[in-house]
């Protein structure tokens, strides 16, 4: 049969993306795995793979098309079925022809039908019932290898592959390592219609750029978070003389590895800590529910050339801060190339963003829903201080938390600034 490629959702939050190139041609045979095109959504540039096997036979989408929307058809593939049948009619043609009236059978796959759904996927693994209803499911294989991996149940997710076959995007979207479809944003559904197109008249010289989709997706995403989610902003001063100190010994000691500890590796950490002790900030709004996380993914503001991008760094509270530094870099590295999984960027329970290297004293950040929470961290500067009742000078930071009253008080919040100034100012119960 002729398979309909479909532009797939590579994220919870696709609507539309650009095909960046195609790695296949008009006239390749291509297998179940094969790497069809990148695919460049609102985060990064992805590779799309083949589901079917069969024989590439017409692209409707040419390369460096943009605004393609999720579901459009962007080309054909003769089905494996029709390409052995066309062999089979071609080695059959000296064969005498069957006789007049005699009826073509042709086999029908019979569809499968889901097995019911009675829990969430387990995200400490796969049991026996997952493995068997996922062996029920229109899949690829490497879609069912993945799933029972990360003890997702496919018979909760709705494919966007061909004929609605689910492939490793819609795993990888789905399980966010273990994370549930519940994490999707709950907005005004009247909100998320993208703002009407403005023009602007003007004799000024000026040269027109074209959004990237990274960045529609960041001016829609900003533009509702301030539209729905009420904020309330609590600043802290910390001193970071304890911890600068204890930093330049930890890499001392790091340097045979080649790790060199940032202060925002060490922020990253407090940032964890203090949601692991204070859980009340470490919640989502969602509607008429409260999510309430039992561990603390954060996620880390990068700069890219086309926008931001929040990698996570997955259970932060519990890792040493040798391999927070290691995951960043690794992580930045590859948001920068545009080269981060789904899963590398979507969910986590708060984020940090870090613009006190470019000398800013401090700045209010806007929440990125479904999280409940922020943390703006500023300049480490020189300032008169008191301490222990004199007047001193002191290396001092501004941070300010941002929070979803909705879901965070603002005795919550506060409690929260002030165990992240004391983890701060007293580094030890970072590395205890």
């Amino acid at each position: 049969m002729t398979i309909e490629l479909k532009m797939p959702a590579l994220s919870p939050t696709m609507e539309e993306g650009t095909l960046a190139r195609w790695l296949v041609k008009e006239g390749d045979k291509v297998s179940s795995g094969d790497l069809l095109a990148e695919i460049e959504t609102d985060k990064a540039t992805m590779e799309f793979e083949a589901v079917d096997e069969g024989i590439v036979t017409k692209i409707l989408v040419a390369e460096g098309t943009d605004g393609v929307k999720v579901g459009a058809v962007i080309a054909m593939i003769q089905g494996e079925d029709d390409a052995v049948a066309s062999n089979i009619a071609a080695d059959a043609q000296p064969l005498p022809l069957p006789p007049a009236g005699g009826e073509e059978v042709v086999s029908t796959p019979q569809p499968v039908k889901p097995a019911s759904i009675t829990s969430l996927p387990n995200a400490g693994g796969a049991g026996p019932a997952t493995q068997q209803s996922n062996d029920r499911v229109k899949a690829s294989p490497l879609a069912k290898r993945i799933a029972v991996n990360k003890g997702v149940d496919l018979t909760s997710i709705s494919g966007t592959g061909p004929n609605g076959r689910i492939v490793k995007a819609d795993v990888d979207a789905i399980s966010g390592e273990g994370r549930s479809a519940v994490m999707a944003p709950v907005l005004d559904p009247g909100l998320r219609r993208e703002a009407p197109t403005q023009t602007i008249d003007t004799d000024i010289p000026h040269e027109v750029i074209k959004l990237s989709n990274m960045r529609k997706t960041i001016a829609r995403r900003l533009t509702e978070s301030k539209q729905t989610v009420p904020h309330i902003y609590l600043t802290v001063d910390v001193r970071l003389d304890a911890l600068l100190k204890l930093r330049g010994e930890l890499n001392a000691s790091l340097e045979a590895r080649g790790i060199k500890l940032s202060v925002n590796d060490m922020l990253i950490k407090a940032l964890a800590l203090a949601l692991v002790q204070v859980p009340k900030c470490n919640v989502s709004f969602a509607g008429d529910n409260m999510l309430q996380y039992a561990r603390a993914d954060i996620s880390v503001a990068v700069s890219v050339p086309t926008g931001l991008i929040t990698p996570i760094i997955i259970d932060a509270a519990n890792k040493s801060l040798s391999k927070i530094s290691t995951e960043v870099a690794e992580l930045a590295a590859r948001a920068k190339e545009g080269k981060l999984q789904p899963h590398e960027y979507q969910g986590g329970t708060a984020s940090i963003s870090n613009m006190g290297m470019m000398g800013i004293k401090q700045f209010d950040a806007v929440i990125n829903p479904p999280q409940a929470m922020i943390l703006a961290v500023g300049a480490g500067e020189k300032r008169p201080f008191i301490v222990d009742d004199a007047l001193a000078i002191a290396t001092v930071m501004s941070a300010t938390g941002s929070f979803d009253h909705r879901a965070i008080d603002g005795a919550d919040g506060a409690m929260f600034m002030k165990v992240f100034k004391e983890l701060v100012e007293k580094p030890l119960g970072l590395v205890a």
